[in-house]
């Protein structure tokens, strides 16, 4: 069975942008007759804020989506990540890492996103170190897939990444080792979200295949932007959805995503906009790109 999620960080309430990346995944499970899943990613407690999932799941509510099952909580599953993480110090495929962001950056050169780590611990945690953090072994070989929307990715983990990190200096799971234990214990057959984690997959389906889980398909829609050109976000000061107005930003979200749904739809009842979108949602119809037309987010005042 197809089985999708939609994956917020409650680190501020939704915006345009959220609403694109969760009808795109809604959607493209549901014309495949399959489970939608929510869940919270709230691993990064330090960047949550009070009282965002309780709005996101309000909101959802709002707009007319259904998931299936329970909301599950990444704060709630430490336990699971540790057990991952275990599983890997014990296979060797992990070291403990004592540098700091500091001496990594003086001595790093620059990779897809940010400083490559240079390997300083890779054989032993020199004198005088101890472990701050925990590194996965990369290969110097390509991790390859096909996107549905932004065609065949590439990557060579060891030159363009380097050795990333599964758990930080501070105590807390990354990113990466949560989202893909997160996936393989949910049993997520298909990834629908924003192309500004397009860089981010080849590690997902290297620590998938470290871990022996499933393969998963994947598709990246374009990133909605702001005028400046910056992905909508709490820190561009993106315009949280309008409650008065679920429609009219359903219809845009829509025609952003290639739909081009009738004129007369944007003043509809949720009921026949929904319904419509099921019957004519189309993937191939998204633009093939990572970021779309630099656009100001939909005024609705």
């Amino acid at each position: 069975m197809y089985r999708g999620r939609f994956a917020p960080s409650p680190t501020g309430p939704l915006h345009f942008g959220s609403l694109v990346a969760a009808v795109a995944s809604y959607l493209e499970a549901k014309i495949h007759h399959g489970e939608w899943l929510l869940r919270i990613e709230d691993l990064d407690q330090p960047r949550t804020m009070p009282g965002a999932a309780e709005s996101i799941l309000r909101t959802l509510e709002a707009w007319g989506f259904e998931w299936d099952g329970p909301v599950v909580y990444q704060s709630r599953r430490q336990d699971l990540y540790a057990a991952a993480l275990s599983g890997l110090q014990e296979s060797g495929l992990v070291y403990a890492c004592g540098c700091t962001r500091k001496e990594i950056a003086d001595s790093a050169i620059h990779g897809i996103e940010g400083a490559i780590y240079p390997g300083t611990c890779r054989n032993g945690l020199p004198s005088g170190k101890s472990a701050r953090a925990w590194r996965v072994r990369t290969e110097n070989r390509i991790i390859g897939f096909d996107d549905a929307i932004q065609g065949y990715i590439a990557q060579n983990l060891e030159l363009d990444i380097g050795d990333f990190v599964l758990k930080r200096a501070d105590g807390l799971y990354a990113y990466q080792l949560a989202v893909v234990v997160d996936d393989a214990e949910q049993g997520i057959t298909d990834i629908v979200r924003g192309a500004d984690l397009l860089d981010s997959t080849p590690r997902q389906i290297y620590l998938q295949s470290l871990m022996g889980f499933p393969a998963i398909r994947y598709a990246h829609i374009p990133i909605v932007t702001n005028q400046q050109g910056e992905k909508l976000s709490k820190q561009t000061l993106a315009k949280t959805l309008d409650d008065r107005y679920p429609q009219t930003q359903l219809w845009l979200a829509l025609d952003y995503l290639g739909q081009s749904p009738p004129a007369e739809l944007m003043n509809a009842s949720i009921g026949t906009l929904w319904q419509w979108m099921l019957t004519h949602w189309k993937l191939e119809n998204i633009p093939h790109i990572r970021h779309a037309k630099i656009q100001p987010e939909p005024s609705l005042s």
